[in-house]
């Protein structure tokens, strides 16, 4: 999953994003808001979550969900407030956001809010999703392949899952390093290709490979999706 931040409080917008990488996410952060409305109108299809304070300088945080929203963003949108009027928070979610949290906040309420918020997208995502020998329960976070649990690693968990939620189309590199690495990472280095091959080898090696590679372009997880 990646996720962005967009908070102008340096320290607190460390501490959410180191918070957040321990827990599997890849997270960028913005604190300027003109750069950050570009930013999720240009890459509108990479981010799954974003993080908006709403006392910005310049434009804030319902200024520019409403904006978003306008061009038909549709990413999920959690706002970061230090108001807890009624009245405010009623007008947050009109103008478009998908929940708030108020200021100050434990890390683990934050994370119980984006849970729940990436559990209700325009399109109903299981918690748990089936495919070919492979069950990966969200909740939980335990990945199984034929009733044997496979351990992974965070960044592991997060690749599988892209493929899980495709299914036997073909993800370009471009696309796995954006949902699963940062803004920032070097995406033409061999990072991905250690990861798919520390996966290939977790998974183990059947008579009918789990991966395939699409010379050129990215790699396609093969299997039938279940109920």
């Amino acid at each position: 999953m990646h996720l962005l931040i967009v908070e102008d409080e340096e320290r607190l917008a460390k501490a959410l994003k180191k918070g957040l990488e321990l827990k599997g996410y890849a997270v960028d952060w913005l604190a300027d808001s003109e750069k950050a409305l570009n930013r999720i109108l240009l890459y509108r299809n990479e981010y799954d979550l974003v993080l908006l304070d709403l006392m910005l300088p310049g434009m804030d945080g319902a200024q520019i969900t409403e904006r978003v929203r306008k061009e038909n963003v549709t990413t999920p949108i959690i706002v970061l407030t230090a108001r807890n009027e009624t009245e405010h928070k009623v007008d947050l979610l009109n103008k478009g956001a998908d929940d708030y949290i108020v200021k100050p906040f434990s890390f683990e309420e934050l994370l119980s809010r984006i849970n729940a918020v990436l559990r209700r997208p325009a399109e109903q995502k299981p918690v748990v999703l089936k495919v070919g020998p492979l069950e990966m329960d969200m909740a939980t976070r335990v990945v199984r392949k034929e009733k044997e649990e496979i351990p992974l690693t965070l960044k592991e968990f997060a690749l599988l899952e892209c493929f899980m939620r495709q299914p036997n189309e073909v993800l370009s590199r471009e696309k796995l390093f954006d949902h699963v690495w940062n803004f920032n990472s070097l995406s033409w280095s061999n990072v991905l290709d250690v990861h798919m091959k520390n996966l290939r080898k977790k998974l183990g090696h059947d008579d009918i490979p789990i991966f395939e590679t699409v010379r050129g372009v990215g790699y396609r997880l093969v299997g039938e999706v279940r109920e």
